[in-house]
């Protein structure tokens, strides 16, 4: 059993990662319910079972990026309806833990976010900010344009010169 765990090491760790972050904001969505009800409930309810997707399929790109775009979402809804609906006067004590649990998971959820995009990375997905197709010219890239600059000292390379080789007809206009 400790060979079979020491082998999959990364994959378990990214399991019991992804099951802390789910059980963390379920117990603390739980808590912000006593607050908070309705859409408030409802958005981080249906976030935590993407998140619960996403831990049954392990390998799934689309699992854990659909978990990581909810728990954006729900940063942004928190926010509105925090600020919309929390009472100015005449909370219990009751209210203001719910309240304070509402507010807790939400000063969480840049984290948990965090920790998702790097297993998000880890499990094949790509990186939008830093790839060089999305934002080509900006460091230092190993593909050749094709574009020659006018000062060039190399010849140009002719794009279409292996279309007759390939049994491509060139058509003349």
């Amino acid at each position: 059993m400790t060979t079979h765990l020491a082998a999959s090491g990364v994959r378990y760790s990214r399991r019991k990662r992804t099951q802390l972050i789910i059980l963390v904001h379920w117990l603390l969505t739980t808590w912000g319910c006593l607050m908070f009800g309705g859409p408030y409930a409802w958005a981080n309810f249906t976030t935590l079972a993407l998140g619960v997707w996403a831990v049954a399929q392990k390998d799934s790109i689309d699992a854990i990026s659909m978990f990581l775009g909810g728990l954006v979402v729900t940063i942004l809804l928190d926010i509105i309806h925090i600020s919309i609906f929390y009472p100015r006067a005449g909370l219990l004590d009751v209210g203001r833990f719910g309240a304070g649990m509402a507010i807790l998971s939400l000063l969480l959820k840049p984290f948990s976010c965090f920790m998702l995009y790097n297993m998000y990375l880890q499990r094949g997905g790509e990186a939008p900010f830093r790839s060089r197709e999305y934002y080509p010219g900006f460091g230092s890239t190993s593909q050749r344009s094709a574009y020659q600059t006018i000062d060039s000292p190399e010849a140009p390379t002719d794009f279409y010169a292996g279309a007759e080789n390939k049994g491509h007809t060139s058509q003349g206009y």
